[in-house]
């Protein structure tokens, strides 16, 4: 359920691009330090998107510098870091094991098993960090699993557990904003989970794997209704963020939520549309 937040590259100033783009570095760079090239692969814009979240909200000093990678070994990229990278950083390993297992055991995936295996051998520190929010992640994911196994297709209820672990993530302290932050990242977590479901659902088919939105697919209105769910989990989210008092990048970040999200989406669905059209042929 990673890649889904992401820019519109298209519709950004090339500065702004820069900017985002120096973040998602300096995040990188921050889990090849404390994980490896390991944690390194787990890279999402996801989290890139949750570090620009918290630096726009609370205004950490951040530090600026450059780097060379193995995907650009000519050139220096600028990166940016705060106290914030770390955090993004381990959510990012936590969301990535947790992705394995859920791959594991929907798929079988023996190199899922395997990469959640060498991640889980370094995150010891982050769950002993963070040991409160990872049982209720814990707890939640038992729930996801049950679910899943009694083949609960109710989406609103399925949706609503993947929120609620992204409701934990997106709530790294108890202040004045945790509450909006937890709504937040709520509304988002069911978007991930609705558009990762939408996404999959012909595979899901043909594998005979979960996917709640199996009970109206063959429905004639069923890419409206998917259309018009996704819309109104956006809307509370871009509800929640603007009561946030956010200046810095407030354009990048309505960016990846006005528009962003939804580039995902529109492929989906245009190559679905190619698809049935090539079939009526």
């Amino acid at each position: 359920m990673f890649g889904y937040i992401i820019v519109n590259k298209a519709e950004m100033k090339f500065k702004e691009f820069d900017i985002y783009h120096s973040y998602y570095c300096g995040l990188c760079r921050k889990l090849k330090e404390k994980y490896g090239i390991t944690g390194q692969l787990s890279l999402s814009y996801d989290m890139t998107f949750l570090l620009m979240l918290f630096t726009g909200l609370y205004e950490p000093q951040t530090q600026t510098g450059e780097c060379r990678c193995i995907a650009h070994p000519f050139e220096k990229h600028e990166i940016r870091t705060n106290l914030f990278t770390e955090y993004a950083a381990d959510m990012n390993v936590l969301l990535t094991l947790y992705k394995c297992q859920d791959d594991w055991e929907d798929e079988r995936k023996l190199w899922k098993l395997a990469y959640g295996k060498m991640l889980e051998g370094k995150s010891k520190g982050v769950k002993e960090t963070y040991a409160a929010k990872v049982r209720n992640i814990c707890l939640l994911m038992h729930d996801f699993y049950d679910a899943e196994k009694t083949g609960n297709g109710d989406i609103d209820t399925m949706a609503g557990l993947f929120g609620k672990i992204m409701a934990g993530i997106f709530v790294c302290r108890e202040d004045e904003w945790s509450e909006g932050l937890g709504r937040f990242g709520f509304f988002l977590g069911k978007f991930i989970y609705l558009l990762d479901a939408y996404e999959d659902i012909e595979e899901d088919i043909r594998k005979n794997n979960f996917n709640p939105l199996k009970r109206m697919y063959n429905e004639p209105d069923f890419e409206e209704e998917c259309r018009t769910i996704l819309t109104m989990m956006m809307s509370e989210c871009c509800k929640e963020f603007e009561r946030l008092p956010i200046l810095e990048n407030v354009e990048i970040l309505r960016n990846i939520l006005y528009s962003g999200v939804w580039c995902r989406y529109e492929a989906v669905r245009e190559k679905r549309r190619a698809a049935v059209e090539k079939k009526n042929e």
